[in-house]
């Protein structure tokens, strides 16, 4: 839904545009053609690759994700140096009952996410981690 979003935001103008000028330039055209050819190809390639491509998982030890389309990125963050979980919901997400859980550490790299995840696992996953953090020896740096 977000990839369909984004490219109708750039189409519709660019077809209100083509639709308002007498004689548009056949860039113009060729413009507008290339925005919904490849809006569409994203659209329907996004969900299945990132289904076949991002993993998660927790153990007591650390949580781990894997990402990205052509550079994979594979994270783990111990649990000992976990200091902060949190969830976010965008409009998208509440709508379709999905959370995203964001575990920052110490790292220079940035926190870890986990998207996508049904609202209630979200829960109990932030439950989990927050009850094996307290109880992991460590000052989380």
């Amino acid at each position: 839904m977000q990839a369909a979003v984004f490219w109708l935001v750039l189409f519709i103008p660019q077809l209100i545009v083509f639709l308002l000028v007498n004689e548009p330039p056949t860039w113009e055209l060729a413009l507008m053609i290339a925005t919904l050819v490849v809006g569409v190809v994203h659209t329907a390639v996004e969900p299945s690759w990132r289904y076949r491509v991002h993993r998660w998982e927790t153990t007591p030890d650390a949580v781990y994700t894997l990402s990205g389309w052509l550079n994979q990125e594979w994270r783990v963050a111990p649990v000992s140096r976990i200091q902060t979980i949190d969830t976010k919901r965008g409009p998208f997400q509440q709508m379709l009952g999905l959370s995203t859980v964001t575990v920052t550490t110490a790292s220079a790299a940035g926190p870890v996410e986990i998207e996508g995840l049904d609202h209630e696992v979200a829960q109990q996953l932030v439950v989990e981690l927050t009850n094996t953090t307290q109880a992991t020896p460590g000052d989380a740096t």
